[in-house]
């Protein structure tokens, strides 16, 4: 952290805003909320988290460019959440939207506006507290692979040292494993922590949707003697996000073209309409035995086309020097290279 970071949270009183852990306390939230007098999600906005002068920081995608969030608000003399993680574990996204609507006015932050072709990017969450992926959630998925549809979501988890950025790379553990899969998916980040909430609120919990992909080495999840689903799922990298968090209130997740292409050819092409379980019933059976937190990361499932569900003699799987770029519709281009 700079010293004029420091400077602008010890003046506001949240020197303590940064636990040990690297994690966010209420200092921090409760310091937000008296700046602005409320606390919420964005609205209205693409978000992004980018690598700058060797730290992550929010950035926020506008008709001038890339918005960087920290030093807009050093110029602007405003409080703003530094990171993506700030923003979605304290809910400070009225402190957000007020720095950007000022920023897109002033002169004074032209600054902080960059062009997106020279950002590097980092995974849009850097630290959740969790990473829940649900299995087997596309009906033609499930027809493709000769499984049953299942009677509830079924659950698996990744770690953050899975989690990987747009224009980033997966350097394949081929020591360990031979069977390299895509797997594209919708992702919701939790913006609002949720505990047995019903279907009808569900939603209201998502801060916003992004593109993933839940990469898996098939011959460890599947074809070892106890079939090690983690292991398979949980290599370094394994989780590639991104570019953007577009936010809840601009997406309907129930209605969105997916796409995944390998060095061009278009390999999953379906809609988030086939999921047997939607967004609001993912989130709202999850709800009844684990807390989500704000600033959790939820993968909802792959459609059909996967490397897995065609037949012995046509899966060529993965291999270094592939390209794999993934799409949803209004959330923009996820693109990763194999090495």
């Amino acid at each position: 952290m700079d010293q004029d970071r420091r400077d602008f949270l010890k003046g506001a009183g949240l020197v303590a805003a940064v636990a040990a852990t690297g994690g966010l306390t209420v200092q921090y939230a409760e310091g937000a909320r008296a700046r602005t007098g409320q606390s919420g999600m964005a609205r209205g906005l693409i978000l992004l988290t980018m690598r700058r002068d060797g730290e992550y920081r929010l950035g926020v995608k506008t008709v001038k460019g890339i918005l960087d969030v920290p030093q807009a608000a050093k110029l602007l003399h405003m409080h703003a959440p530094a990171t993506m993680d700030e923003l979605l574990q304290n809910e400070d996204g009225p402190s957000l939207n007020a720095l950007v609507s000022a920023a897109l006015k002033s002169g004074a932050a032209s600054k902080a506006l960059l062009k997106e072709s020279a950002i590097e990017y980092g995974p849009v969450v850097t630290r959740p507290e969790k990473i829940i992926c649900v299995g087997l959630n596309y009906r033609r998925h499930a027809k493709e692979v000769g499984m049953e549809l299942p009677s509830q979501p079924v659950l698996f988890n990744k770690y953050n040292n899975t989690l990987n950025n747009h224009n980033g790379s997966i350097k394949l553990p081929v020591v360990v494993a031979r069977k390299f899969d895509y797997e594209v998916e919708l992702v919701m980040v939790m913006g609002k922590e949720a505990k047995n909430v019903g279907e009808a609120d569900a939603l209201s919990h998502v801060a916003g949707y992004c593109t993933g992909n839940d990469f898996t080495a098939r011959d460890l999840q599947l074809e070892t003697p106890s079939k090690q689903w983690m292991i398979g799922k949980t290599p370094d990298q394994f989780a590639p996000l991104g570019p953007y968090l577009v936010t809840a209130d601009q997406v309907d997740p129930d209605n969105l073209k997916i796409e995944c292409r390998v060095n061009g050819e278009t390999r999953q092409s379906s809609n988030t309409d086939d999921l047997i379980f939607n967004c609001r019933q993912i989130v709202s059976f999850t709800s009844r035995y684990i807390t989500l937190k704000p600033g959790d990361i939820i993968f909802t499932g792959t459609p059909e086309g996967v490397i897995a569900g065609r037949p012995p003699e046509k899966q060529v799987w993965l291999k270094p020097g592939d390209k794999v770029a993934c799409s949803l519709e209004k959330l923009g281009e996820l693109k990763f290279d194999l090495v």
